[in-house]
């Protein structure tokens, strides 16, 4: 694609985004010294890469979730985030126990960019003295984690083949000498290389329980929400009832959402699904903006915003990271994280 095509693409998206209307030729043949019929030539060809699509009640044209994703990736520059000063956003994020702090995230978010604010609790760093496994059926073990304080938790594993306690005593030996004392998240980190000497269906039972270890309990604290009825008054999604119902489903479920922002805790910096890009998140018309945040350097958690696709990204972009930014600096702050 050459420049004048990624110029138009920009100039429609930009115009689409700010009032909602399908472009057409002679609004963007004001904005460039180009005839309107050769804007409808690259308009076509835009249309061909599918990057713009036309609505079925309108000549102009939108932007496609592919067109969305090449204009964020590429072409798209990112204002300073001057709505407000750090240090007002500070007094907003009170330093007190850790979930007030966190909740408070989410509402700061929701309130500066009118959508639905979402932040992922700090995950719990599991240290384990000793784990067992148990046979309970064919295709069922029990995870038995013992913490350093003695406090014991239980993880029901569904395994694909029948394993002979012998295994399963072997399994705990192996974990126990290799990485008690650890995180389960070290451990995750760690454990390709020991794993490569075990047989392979002894390998993915201990990635198993790794990954049982290092989930959230799925309670309704596993993640903040705010915001969620701005939605309500936000046209491109308010307009179609099962698109909102699926909205307020993932809000209400929460099991999708923790884990997209799970999954993008261990990316680096803002991660942005545009329009399905998450298989965990598939609506046409939203859009996820995440950052992680963490505790004196270390990844705890996530947070994001979540609306329609066609919004301001760059306004929602810094606004999204720089509260990350500041989560992290009042949690590392905050003497009961």
């Amino acid at each position: 694609m050459d420049d004048r095509a990624k110029s138009l693409l920009k100039a429609l998206i930009e115009r689409y985004i700010a009032d909602g209307q399908p472009v057409g030729s002679r609004t963007l043949s004001k904005m460039f010294e180009l005839s309107p019929a050769t804007i409808r030539n690259v308009m076509a060809d835009l249309e061909e890469l599918g990057l713009i699509q036309s609505p079925h009640t309108s000549a102009g044209r939108v932007p496609t979730p592919r067109g969305y994703r090449l204009f964020v990736d590429r072409l798209l520059a990112t204002q300073r985030f001057e709505i407000l000063q750090p240090s007002q956003i500070m007094e907003m994020l009170p330093v007190s126990e850790p979930s007030r702090t966190v909740n408070a995230a989410a509402t700061l978010l929701s309130n500066l960019t009118r959508f639905a604010g979402v932040v992922m609790a700090p995950r719990r760093t599991q240290v384990f003295r000793q784990i067992e496994f148990i046979r309970l059926s064919e295709r069922r073990v029990l995870l038995i984690i013992v913490t350093p304080d003695g406090d014991v938790q239980n993880r029901i594993l569904f395994v694909q083949r029948d394993y002979l306690d012998q295994e399963l005593t072997e399994a705990s030996n192996f974990f126990n000498q290799h990485f008690a004392g650890k995180s389960f998240n070290e451990v995750r980190a760690a454990i390709k290389d020991e794993l490569s000497s075990l047989k392979e269906d002894i390998s993915r039972l201990m990635q198993q329980a790794v990954e049982a270890g290092t989930v959230n309990d799925e309670t309704d604290d596993g993640v903040y929400i705010s915001g969620e009825s701005k939605l309500l008054d936000v046209s491109d999604i308010a307009s179609d009832m099962d698109r909102l119902r699926r909205m307020f489903a993932l809000f209400e479920k929460k099991t999708d959402l923790l884990q997209l922002l799970d999954v993008s805790s261990r990316a680096e910096g803002v991660q942005i699904y545009i329009g399905g890009d998450s298989q965990l998140v598939p609506m046409e018309d939203v859009s996820v903006i995440t950052a992680p945040y963490g505790i004196d350097g270390k990844i705890v958690g996530t947070l994001g915003v979540i609306g329609p696709t066609r919004m301001a990204y760059d306004r929602v972009i810094p606004i999204v990271d720089i509260t990350a930014k500041l989560l992290s600096n009042a949690l590392s702050h905050n003497p009961s994280s």
